[in-house]
């Protein structure tokens, strides 16, 4: 069975003295394939909430903060 910690460690070491531009740009590529946007990770009406707020801040209809805690006071 691999170690994986020690893999990792060789492989840092290794990405750490490459010099070749090509084959790092090919690491960062696949780091980028690899990652995954929490945007992804969420469901549609969160979506579609998270755009209504941003619509709406972005046209000052929101509420002042104080108006917001003193409103939800007794649960915080």
């Amino acid at each position: 069975m691999m170690d994986l910690q020690a893999e990792k460690i060789r492989l840092i070491e290794w990405i750490a003295g490459l010099n070749d531009a090509v084959t790092l740009q090919e690491f960062i590529e696949l780091k980028k394939q690899k990652e995954e946007d929490w945007w992804d990770q969420i469901d549609e009406q969160e979506r579609v909430e998270i755009l209504e707020g941003l619509s709406e801040a972005s046209s000052d209809q929101t509420t002042p903060h104080d108006q917001v805690m003193s409103k939800y006071k007794q649960w915080l």
